[in-house]
């Protein structure tokens, strides 16, 4: 185990293990902010840095890696905790994953996809962190390790609130679980901002559709992040889509499918990146938009 004494905050300590065990032991032992990237520990904290110790994840080997795995009679990809946004889109993941890897790219500038990872994205618990609405519409489970073992949980599950996670005090998040999708599962990520990058999302859509043989939607999940406390999912519109064939639904997305008491789950609200109608109004048009994308046909 690695340990060294932060500057200017006296009694406390820099800690990185390279074990998940001594990692663990340390969370029984003493209060810690986790860390794994470190990205957001200034912009939410006093600028000389967090007060009391600090639990770096980065230097664990078993928190990375991206492979397929098999649990429970299912396979899943199963995404290490720390690995960053660039390990990602350099990754071999399947087409269907396609939407995760256009999150990647939008989350910050280079230097930020360096150090950033899945795991903080999702431990920080933004409002408008652009991962969560990709990993509710893959569906993905989380594993959290503690003292007491392993335990899966789904991403829905694992967010309560603004900045608030179900993380036991004496838990780490280890792992993102994606379950492998059907052969013609495709995805998609947008993300309205003020600029193209550097910018914390004014409304961003996830969504995944997937076709049988004859072109029949046999399973769609549509998420809505930066627009709720939670990102969440649209459970009436996605029941809306299931069964139409493509043309088909194109056709209803002309004649108006998208109504109102299908965003209810959302509850936007006024910031200073944009009015709550603003963003009701934006995210109507963003999901258009994919599922558009998704069915191969032009949004004009």
């Amino acid at each position: 185990m690695q340990q060294a004494a932060s500057e200017g905050v006296p009694g406390s300590a820099w800690e990185r293990p390279v074990a998940i065990d001594d990692a663990l032991r340390l969370l029984e032992t003493r209060p810690c902010t986790v860390i794994a990237g470190g990205t957001d520990l200034l912009v939410s904290g006093a600028s000389a840095g967090p007060k009391g110790n600090v639990l770096d994840l980065s230097a664990i080997s078993s928190l990375t890696g991206i492979q397929l795995e098999s649990y429970d009679g299912r396979s899943f990809l199963r995404i290490g905790a720390t690995v960053t946004w660039s390990q990602l889109l350099r990754a071999q993941i399947p087409e269907a994953y396609e939407a995760l890897r256009l999150a990647a790219r939008e989350i910050g500038g280079r230097q930020i996809q360096n150090r950033g990872t899945i795991g903080g994205n999702l431990c920080n618990a933004s409002p408008a962190a652009d991962s969560v609405p990709v990993l509710l519409a893959l569906e993905a489970e989380l594993e959290l390790c503690s003292p007491r073992g392993l335990r899966r949980m789904p991403v829905a599950q694992f967010l309560i609130g603004s900045r608030r996670t179900a993380l036991a005090p004496d838990e780490l998040l280890t792992a993102v679980c994606l379950p492998q999708p059907g052969a013609q599962t495709r995805s998609v990520f947008l993300k309205l901002g003020h600029r193209r990058y550097l910018v914390i999302s004014i409304a961003t859509v996830a969504a995944a559709v997937s076709l049988d043989a004859q072109g029949i939607v046999t399973h769609c999940a549509v998420a809505i992040g930066a627009c709720s406390a939670v990102a969440c999912r649209l459970p009436s519109l996605e029941q809306a889509i299931l069964g139409l064939k493509a043309q088909e639904l194109d056709r209803a997305l002309r004649r108006g499918l998208l109504r109102p008491q299908m965003f209810e789950p959302i509850a936007p609200i006024d910031d200073v990146r944009g009015t709550a109608k603003y963003r009701r109004e934006a995210v109507v048009h963003l999901v258009d938009r994919a599922l558009r994308e998704l069915i191969g046909q032009d949004s004009s």
